[in-house]
């Protein structure tokens, strides 16, 4: 089967082409502009690709209920043009095939859990930290969901004494994302991430916070593995300071299982994997409406 996989992102749209086992064939990028620029470009790339069903991981927040009217329109986005587009009829409208939309980072989690770095695990978290920081989880084989996709990136972190930044969330202001996604580390330092990565300091407060969350999210959660990925996550020996920190603060409370807090297994194909295996529940459950 071919499939079509959308990793839909508040910076850039990734649109892919592969298979059912999360093989991918052909995959472009592009800037995210306003809706109607962005799905012409997404239209002209699946034209032409005979897909049978298209899966898709899209920032949020979202509306990822299945029997909800609004499946798939995105929410109350700081991107507000893309405020209550209804992105899931859109594609369908545009390409004519079954879709499923989840997050992005559910998306994510669910590649990792099948193909990548938690694919021997019974449960896992995938954590990215790039532009926002958000959180999918995997329990007994299926997407953590209540009544909406969880928000991890914006729960409440201690600060440091050391840290006079506000925070930059227009929300929360010093949540997590507030405090240690990439634009609050520019606004705090006056340099992108990438520039500062020979400056301890930095990476020591950025550990600091994001072992804070990990906290959390295993006391709550106990995932069996978890993983973290995106552009702030690239610093190199970032993971073991995040896990240094995490085992400082948990004081041997809970045993943390080995190699508990990797990278990505599929590096940057985690979404556009994740995207695939939604695209195939979605041919899955158009056979069952037809049938």
């Amino acid at each position: 089967m071919r499939y079509g996989a959308i990793e839909a992102g508040g910076t850039k749209f990734v649109c892919a082409v592969g298979d059912e086992h999360g093989n991918v064939e052909e995959r472009v990028s592009f800037p995210t502009s306003k809706p109607e620029e962005t799905l012409q470009l997404v239209v002209d790339f699946f034209h032409d690709k005979q897909i049978t069903a298209l899966g898709v991981g899209a920032f949020g927040p979202v509306d990822v209920k299945e029997n909800s009217p609004s499946y798939g329109t995105i929410g109350n986005t700081p991107k507000l043009q893309w405020t209550d587009y209804p992105l899931l009829k859109e594609l369908e409208s545009k390409l004519n095939v079954p879709v499923k939309l989840n997050t992005d980072v559910n998306a994510a989690a669910l590649g990792e859990y099948m193909h990548g770095a938690a694919k021997h695990a019974d449960s896992c978290l995938y954590i990215t930290v790039g532009t926002g920081i958000g959180a999918g989880a995997i329990v007994n084989g299926k997407t953590l969901q209540g009544f909406s996709h969880p928000e991890m990136g914006h729960i409440v972190v201690r600060k440091s004494a050391h840290d006079a930044y506000p925070g930059n969330c227009p929300y929360h202001r010093d949540c997590l994302e507030g405090l240690a996604a990439g634009p609050a580390i520019e606004a705090r330092w006056g340099e992108k991430a990438q520039k500062l990565y020979h400056q301890d300091e930095v990476w020591r407060l950025e550990a600091y916070y994001l072992a804070q969350a990990i906290m959390s999210y295993t006391l709550v959660l106990s995932p069996g593995k978890i993983i973290m990925g995106g552009g702030v996550m690239k610093k190199e020996g970032l993971h073991h300071m995040v896990q240094q920190e995490l085992e400082q603060l948990m004081q041997d409370y809970v045993p943390l299982p080995e190699n508990y807090l990797v990278p990505p297994g599929l590096q940057d194909n985690a979404g556009i994997v994740g995207a695939l295996l939604l695209a195939k529940e979605a041919q899955a459950k158009g056979k069952e409406i037809l049938s």
